[in-house]
């Protein structure tokens, strides 16, 4: 019988492998070093540089999931590696702990919201300590602790006083049957009916309050002291939508009434054929006809059914009703009939919007929807008279335009806009998409507005010396979902600050953007009285140097933060014109799905792999794998805790880190941990075990580690800076598959070897931090790791020792051929000549021509 012997050294691999068999004890060893000595606390230090690390803070939804550790390991990683760079690293976390859930949980369970929200933050602070992160847990901040939101107040105060919070009529979704407001995602299905009761959701006007975003607008289109993604600073262009235009003004003939529109294409004001208004346009119901009335009634209703994003859908049909009145076209005094449609929205512009159908799509479809006439202003090239069978939206000679007939368009938008003005009728002005800021919730899990309203002095400002207005703990949660603070009399009822008499409370509570469109300043001191954060800190630690986080918040957080700063800036509060100067984005996490040839989902957990095939085991039947967006169903299922106390904390982050391009995502395979596995425990048994032979290395051996050590640290150095985690874990598996092949020889007791296992342990501490601590201590080393210098590499040790060349026979690549860096041109040319597939093209003859271009080829001319 032949026995096959296993390769040197891996037996005793194996027996190092079982001291790292719990990883869980190392981590949990190096934690409660860590707190004993205070590691992570961060203190203002004039004389260190300071790096402002900051990651999106999670909701306490009630466990970390996976996505949580995707979001805040390789993050971690980066600070530590920042402070292993000199720099004083503040990395800090909290909880953006107000919100529905909480509310929703408090009707389901019978349990107060702040209870649910603080039993969860528990739990979440111990899984992410857990993780290993440089958390400084000192300034934790809660959004839910009066302590923070009473600055939520100061700061709506402060907005008031300045003419930017106000307080006016907008439509909310409306439950009849509960009588209650309901948030977005309490409204189901394609009827939008009421999750609670099922009854049909209507548009309802309320009176709510804004922030004055709009007067940001144009600054907020500022873009250029940003280096954030190109796509989230696409979307908040577009969010915004700065559109240039004229405002001018349509008569309701036979009546007093006018309304204004307002138009991008002022040159095609004489193909207006109609008008449309908005259903919830208020001159609707004074202007409608008696015999349109019932008709309109029910469109207006149907309309408020309907979201903004349903009535402006590029997809849907085009549908409105004549309300019997006509309008005044004010250029050529021609009547065009007055329609409401739902594409049509009162947030947006007027309102109201002249109709030209040749030359707008939208019109077009409903222009021939209604049998409006359709008439050519601006003639498209080559147009032979015939109808138009689709809008003409491009540039052209005016036709059918009075005085302007004959003049090319783009002349005519500048000429028929002065004539507006000259004769009052209108004027250039800027429109923007971008609207005033709702942030009325009718909620009581949020921040109470502190607003009072008496009879005698209306709207008054609760004094900042009662802030915070709390919310009362004693309330009463009905089925319904309606405000308990609204039946809270003891909360309601209060005296009215300026004359004394009594006075109503705002129940309205303010939407938790508001919260996080400053949290990063209270981190700086959670617990200051005098103001938001103390200056003395803010002058240390701001701007933040790095913002982390999903893409999904471009146009509201990011927006309403950059809104909030620039507000804070004209108070005086900072100084610089933009919160977060550098912003990166984490892509998603994907996952298999597995379904049987007949289509039937297969559940992940009971599916086998054999080779690159996934089968049903108990079948052998194959399945078909598809590859989709990691939903927070399933990230919920995949539990971290789990996956710690199976393979570690470290295993876990750079598992993470190592599945694809971070700002890119990639897939959930569970397979993945035991490379990520074996990977550590080739590092530990590299470290401790490296079994040194008998005798001395070769120069050349010693030179070639040096050379991969120094490598490494260039590589791993960039990667870092790069936010490329992926990279930076392969090429550490690069390294650590040198030091196993030094493993077990000569070269294994050198110097050579000790300093590359050190590089080594310095370069795993950002990203395996438990693992790196206990690997330094068993270097001898001192306490801690994570306090040490970051290694550096010599330029020329880290250059390629070899390079490939192109070789080409008469213009064309034939071979390449790999030689050394500092080859002489003769021996490059040589090895060209040298080469078989070149020999093959030359066919015995000499060549008449070689030329070498350093570094890059050599051409041959045969």
């Amino acid at each position: 019988m032949s026995v096959v012997s296993r390769p040197p050294g891996v037996e005793a691999e194996i027996g190092a492998q079982r001291d790292r068999s719990r990883p869980q004890e190392i981590e949990a060893k190096w934690h409660r070093r860590w707190e004993k000595a205070d590691l992570n606390r961060v203190t203002e230090d004039p004389a260190q540089p300071k790096y402002y690390a900051l990651t999106m803070y999670p909701y306490p939804s009630g466990d970390v999931h996976i996505g949580h550790w995707y979001a805040y390991a390789p993050p971690d990683a980066r600070a530590r590696f920042m402070r292993m760079r000199g720099y004083n690293v503040l990395f800090p976390m909290g909880f953006d702990a107000f919100g529905l859930p909480a509310e929703n949980a408090a009707i389901r369970r019978g349990i107060h919201p702040a209870k649910w929200t603080y039993e969860n933050i528990r739990t979440m602070e111990r899984q992410l300590r857990s993780m290993g992160a440089m958390i400084d847990w000192s300034r934790e901040i809660i959004t839910a602790d009066p302590e923070y939101y009473r600055w939520n107040q100061w700061f709506f105060l402060k907005f008031y006083e300045r003419g930017l919070a106000y307080r006016t009529y907008a439509a909310v979704d409306w439950c009849p049957r509960c009588n209650t407001t309901l948030a977005r995602e309490q409204v189901i299905g394609e009827g939008r009916v009421c999750e609670r009761c099922e009854t049909s959701v209507i548009k309802r006007e309320l009176n709510q309050w804004f922030l004055k975003i709009t007067d940001y607008a144009e600054e907020l289109l500022d873009f250029s002291e940003l280096d954030w993604p190109e796509k989230i600073i696409t979307l908040q262009r577009n969010w915004i939508g700065r559109s240039e235009g004229v405002e001018f003004e349509w008569q309701v003939a036979g009546t007093e009434h006018s309304f204004r529109v307002f138009t991008t294409r002022p040159d095609t004001v004489y193909g207006a054929t109609f008008c449309v208004l908005a259903p919830e346009h208020p001159l609707v119901s004074q202007i409608t006809t008696p015999d349109r009335r019932e008709e309109v009634e029910r469109y207006v209703y149907q309309a408020s059914r309907e979201t903004e994003i349903e009535r402006l859908s590029a997809e849907r049909e085009r549908t409105g009703v004549f309300i019997g009145a006509y309008a005044i076209n004010p250029m050529n005094q021609e009547k065009a009939p007055i329609y409401i449609a739902d594409y049509v929205l009162m947030t947006y512009g007027t309102g109201a919007i002249m109709a030209v159908p040749a030359h707008d799509e939208r019109d077009f479809d409903f222009a021939r929807r209604y049998g409006l006439p359709i008439p050519v202003v601006i003639v498209p090239p080559d147009w032979d008279g015939v109808p138009l069978t689709a809008a003409y939206t491009g540039e052209g000679i005016m036709a059918n335009s009075g005085p302007f007939d004959g003049m090319p368009s783009r002349a005519a938008w500048d000429a028929i806009a002065d004539e507006m003005a000259a004769r009052g009728i209108g004027q250039r002005t800027v429109n923007y998409r971008l609207r005033d800021w709702l942030i009325s919730r009718q909620r009581y899990w949020g921040t109470p507005i502190p607003i009072l309203y008496c009879e005698k002095c209306g709207i008054v400002l609760v004094p900042e010396d009662q802030l915070p207005v709390t919310l009362p703990e004693d309330v009463e949660f009905i089925p319904t979902g309606e405000s308990p603070l609204k039946f809270h009399e003891r909360f309601r009822k209060t005296t009215c600050p300026q004359c004394g008499g009594p006075a109503e409370r705002e129940t309205d509570t303010m939407d938790t953007f508001v919260d996080s469109s400053w949290y990063q300043y209270r981190y700086l001191s959670p617990h200051y009285a005098q103001g938001p954060f103390d200056p003395e800190k803010g002058a240390y630690w701001l701007p933040v140097d790095i913002y982390t986080g999903g893409a999904e918040h471009a146009v509201m957080h990011l927006l309403y933060a950059r809104f909030f700063h620039k507000v804070m800036r004209d108070m005086g509060l900072v100084s610089f014109n933009e919160p977060y100067p550098r912003l990166f984005n984490q892509g998603t996490i994907t996952a298999f799905t597995f379904r049987k040839p007949s289509g039937e989902w297969f559940p992940a957990s009971e599916v086998e792999w054999r080779g690159d095939t996934a089968v049903d085991p108990r079948t052998g039947q194959p399945l078909h794998v598809t590859v989709e967006k990691m939903s927070k169903s399933k990230l919920n299922v995949t539990d971290p805790d789990n996956l710690v106390e199976r393979h570690g904390a470290d295993a876990v982050r750079l598992f993470l880190m190592f599945i694809g391009p971070w700002d890119q995502g990639g897939p959930w395979d569970a397979r993945g941990f035991e490379g990520v596995v074996r990977f550590l425990n080739r590092v530990w048994t590299v470290v401790t075990d490296p079994q040194p032979a008998s005798g001395s290395p070769s120069e050349t051996e010693e030179r070639e580690l040096r050379r991969a050590v120094h490598r490494t640290i260039k590589k791993v150095t960039g990667d870092l800076e790069r936010f490329a985690f992926n990279t930076m874990v392969a090429a550490l598996m690069e390294f650590v598959n040198a030091l196993m092949k030094a493993r077990g020889t000569a070269l294994a007791g050198s110097g050579t070897y000790r300093e590359a296992t050190r590089a080594l342990t310095l370069m795993l501490a950002p990203g395996a931090p438990h693992l790196a601590e206990e690997l330094w201590e068993r270097l001898g080393q001192p306490f801690s790791v994570h306090q040490q210098a970051w290694p550096t590499w010599d330029e020329a040790l880290a250059a390629p020792a070899e390079i490939e060349i192109a070789v080409q026979v008469n213009g064309k690549v034939r071979d390449r051929i790999t030689v050394a860096v500092d080859a002489p041109e003769a021996e490059v040319t040589a090895a060209a000549l040298a080469s078989e597939r070149v020999q093959a093209q030359l066919q015995g003859r000499p060549p008449r021509k070689v030329i070498y271009v350093p570094g890059r080829l050599v051409n041959i001319v045969g």
